[in-house]
């Protein structure tokens, strides 16, 4: 093992182990020697880790007082990996974020997406749709979330406001494990994919209510879905 994978995995164990609570706000963590001999990695390997949680606000590193846990206000909540930590620790939480983040960003990423899409942009929905189309129908509906997040994320991109389409990726695995949910149900994945096909068509036709509407509509049936569907967390919708 490389010492950054090592260190990755290192940084992986204290990070799930703030977000599950074992450390909470304001705690330090064990002293350096007793940490490092625990995890069974060596001290250089956990300062790199410490300093990748540092760097992600998770973190606070002073001189005496030691290494100190941070409250999640000031954790950066849009970071890959303290999403999949969250996802790990909080799914139900991390559900209920993601769909109040929809709701606020993509029905005006449509309405933008409707306005400025050039052909280049149309091509990549209706090939994600497609995708999407062809993965429903497969065996196990293999490569359905995967081509339902590649859809998103062109819309974002559709819109031309670089921010919006760099949020998308940044949200990628939040928004996999909210599909993973919400396509759980019987029927769900069918019932989808009308709504998918109004967004493109509104976007293609330059009608930004009719495609704001389109991807609430995809939000709200997804919310519903994810409150009825297998294995989801009672708090979760």
């Amino acid at each position: 093992m490389d010492f950054r994978t090592l260190h990755q995995r290192v940084a992986d164990e204290l990070g799930r182990r703030i977000v599950g609570g074992r450390w909470g706000p304001g705690d330090p963590l064990p002293v350096e020697d007793a940490l490092a001999a625990e995890i069974g990695v060596s001290r250089g390997v956990l300062r790199e880790a410490v300093k990748s949680l540092v760097a992600k606000g998770m973190l606070h590193v002073r001189p005496r007082t030691g290494t100190r846990v941070l409250p999640p206000e000031h954790w950066n909540h849009l970071d890959r990996d303290v999403l999949r930590w969250k996802q790990a620790g909080d799914a139900a939480a991390l559900l209920r974020d993601t769909g109040e983040l929809r709701r606020i960003i993509e029905p005006e990423a449509a309405r933008l997406a409707a306005g400025r899409a050039g052909p280049d942009d149309v091509r990549a929905l209706y090939e994600a749709l497609a995708a999407m189309e062809a993965a429903a129908a497969a065996p196990g509906r293999s490569g359905y979330v995967e081509a339902d997040i590649a859809f998103h994320r062109a819309l974002l991109d559709a819109g031309g406001n670089r921010l919006l389409g760099s949020l998308g990726r940044a949200v990628e695995i939040a928004l996999e494990h909210s599909f993973v949910v919400s396509t759980r149900t019987p029927g769900a994945v069918e019932a989808s994919l009308p709504g998918h096909r109004a967004v493109v068509r509104a976007v293609e036709a330059r009608d930004p209510e009719a495609a704001a509407a389109a991807v609430l509509a995809i939000i709200e049936s997804a919310e519903e879905e994810i409150a009825r569907s297998p294995g989801t967390p009672d708090d979760a919708g």
